[in-house]
């Protein structure tokens, strides 16, 4: 079975949980504000996400090369859930191996984001 947790909403953020497909954060919501189809799609949720919570958990990824966590599937659930002030959210995870990738069931190593 997988892992599921909470993790604060606060955390993502450029320091500790990071965006893969951009360099930051402000450049994930730039590009969704600009796309029509992505800039509907965080507004849905926005919608979506007060009522019925977010139903779809946020994918982790943890690089085992640099102690680093990224979203790895969720950038959209992110960015609305950052603007929404909602508290935490849940969550997946998985390390980012050189030989592969697989869902955890073991707790997420929160140390990791001790910095």
């Amino acid at each position: 079975m997988k892992y599921r947790g909470q993790m604060r909403t606060a955390m993502l953020n450029d320091r500790f949980i990071k965006p893969t497909e951009y360099a930051r954060w402000a450049d994930a919501r730039r590009r969704f504000e600009h796309r029509q189809r992505d800039r509907d799609l965080v507004a849905q949720l926005r919608q979506s996400i007060p009522r019925d919570g977010l139903r779809e958990p946020i994918i982790l990824g943890v690089s085992d090369r640099h102690p680093d966590v990224y979203v790895a599937d969720g950038h959209h659930r992110a960015v609305a859930l950052m603007g929404l002030g909602v508290p935490t959210f849940p969550f997946h995870w998985y390390w980012i191996r050189s030989f592969g990738v697989r869902m955890e069931a073991d707790p997420f190593p929160f140390h990791l984001l001790d910095r």
